[in-house]
C-alpha cells in the first residue's frame, strides 16, 4: 500500500511534488481612462500594458481577474487597453474576469467587456454607452473684458470649435459625426462581446444601470466579489497574486526634482485635474 504523506505536512515536500493551488492574477484598473495631467496620469495602455503582461506571463495560470473600477474617459486609451486584455488572453488561452467595483462606465465598460465574464458588485454604476464631448465658451467673456483673439489657419476646419469663438453650427455638425463613428464602435463592440443583451430594450443611451439591473439586462453575468466568487470557482485554497500598479513613479521623483516655480505649476495643473476628475465621477452621481 503506497504511503500517503498528511496533507498538513504537504508543505515538507519540494515544489514539484505538491498539488499545485488554483492560481489567478489580479490587476486593477482604477481611475479615469486617458491623459488628466502629467502630475496626475489616467488608465492608459502604456500605464497598464506592464501589469497585463506580468500577470498574464504568471506560471500555472488559472484566469486573470480584472478590478475595474473607472467613470470612462478616452475611447482610444480604452479601446487599446480592451484589444491588448483580448490579444493577451487569446495567446494564453486563460479566462478573464471583470469585477466592477463602483462603476464600469463608458470607457471602464468597454475595458470590463475585454472579460469572458462580468461581475459586479449589486450597488455599483455599469453601462454609459455613449460618446460625450464638454468644454467651455469664453466669447463673450474675452468681449467684456475688451481682449480680441487672433487666429490664421491653413485649412478652414483647423480652428473648428475654438472656445473664444461663437459657436459655429457647422463645427457641432461635424462633431456630431465623429461622436456617431466612434458611438458605431462601441455598440458594435458591446454586441460582439455580450450576445445576451435584452433586445427589448435600448442599452446604447449613455443611460446607467446598478449592477443588479445590469445582470437583467445581459450586461453582466452575475452579482459578487473577487474573492468570493474566485472561491467559489476555483475552491478555497486559490491564490491570489495581485499585480502592482506602475503608474506615475517616475514622474513622481522628477517633480520632487523641480523647482518651486515648476512645482507650484504642477500643483496648480493638478488641482484643475482633480476638478475634471470629481466631475467625471459626478456624472455618475458618485
Amino acid at each position: 500500500m503506497p504511503f500517503r504523506l498528511p496533507e498538513k505536512l504537504r508543505f515538507l515536500l519540494p515544489r514539484r511534488f505538491r498539488k499545485a493551488a488554483p492560481r489567478v492574477a489580479v490587476v486593477r484598473l482604477s481611475g479615469v481612462i486617458g491623459a488628466v495631467s502629467p502630475i496626475r496620469p489616467g488608465l492608459s495602455i502604456g500605464s497598464v500594458a506592464p501589469s497585463l503582461e506580468r500577470a498574464f506571463a504568471m506560471p500555472r495560470l488559472s484566469a486573470v481577474a480584472l478590478v475595474v473600477n473607472s467613470p470612462g474617459g478616452s475611447p482610444v486609451q480604452s479601446h487599446l487597453i480592451f484589444k491588448r486584455i483580448r490579444t493577451l488572453a487569446e495567446e494564453k488561452k486563460i479566462k478573464v474576469f471583470a469585477f466592477v467595483e463602483d462603476a464600469a462606465a463608458s470607457g471602464g465598460y468597454m475595458i470590463a467587456c475585454a472579460a469572458d465574464e462580468i461581475v459586479a458588485d449589486p450597488a455599483s454604476i455599469v453601462g454609459s454607452i455613449g460618446v460625450v464631448s464638454a468644454g467651455f465658451g469664453f466669447d463673450r467673456l474675452i468681449e467684456r473684458i475688451g481682449v480680441e483673439r487672433r487666429v490664421h489657419t491653413q485649412g478652414e476646419a483647423k480652428a473648428m470649435l475654438d472656445p473664444f469663438r461663437p459657436e459655429n453650427p457647422e463645427d457641432v455638425a461635424r462633431l456630431k459625426e465623429l461622436q456617431a463613428d466612434v458611438q458605431d464602435l462601441f455598440t458594435t463592440l458591446v454586441r460582439a462581446r455580450r450576445p445576451g443583451l435584452d433586445a427589448g430594450q435600448d442599452l446604447f443611451t449613455g443611460a446607467v444601470w446598478t449592477g443588479r439591473q445590469a445582470v437583467a439586462l445581459g450586461l453582466a453575468d452575475s452579482v459578487g466579489d473577487l474573492r468570493g466568487t474566485l472561491r467559489e470557482r476555483y475552491g478555497e485554497k486559490v491564490e491570489l497574486h495581485v499585480v502592482p500598479e506602475t503608474r506615475g513613479s517616475l514622474l513622481a521623483r522628477l517633480l520632487r526634482r523641480s523647482t518651486p516655480g515648476q512645482t507650484a505649476a504642477s500643483l496648480a495643473e493638478g488641482a484643475i485635474a482633480t476638478v475634471e476628475e470629481r466631475a467625471a465621477w459626478a456624472r455618475l452621481g458618485l
